[in-house]
């Protein structure tokens, strides 16, 4: 998934993400990614992520919803693993977790 390069202000994950290698582990793995997307809203946070990192305040600008709706979507892509958080002073600057968004497209590539 090349995309356009970006200045990022999250830092580098730690540690590499395990990936399953059971179909089954890959068949939920697949399932979890595909449900933490299936809100149209969740897919426009990603496509904005896809070009810059960026605060909540910022995406709740950019989306006609309220500050506690967009932060209940933030958590549930980030709990998928989808986007990674960092706290930078008062703020929660949110980015990609782009290795993640690979991996779903080689499991729908399977199908």
């Amino acid at each position: 998934m090349n995309g356009p390069q970006k200045n990022t202000l999250c830092p580098p994950p730690a540690d590499p993400i395990p990936l399953p290698k059971s179909t089954t582990e890959r068949d939920t793995a697949l399932a979890t990614l595909a449900k933490a997307l299936g809100h149209p809203t969740r897919v426009a946070i990603i496509r904005r992520l896809r070009t810059v990192d960026t605060c909540v305040s910022e995406i709740v600008d950019a989306l006609p919803l309220a500050q506690s709706t967009v932060s209940q979507h933030l958590k549930v892509l980030k709990d998928a693993g989808l986007i990674r958080g960092s706290i930078q002073g008062p703020k929660v600057s949110y980015c990609l977790e782009s290795s993640l968004l690979e991996y779903l497209q080689l499991l729908i590539e399977e199908l």
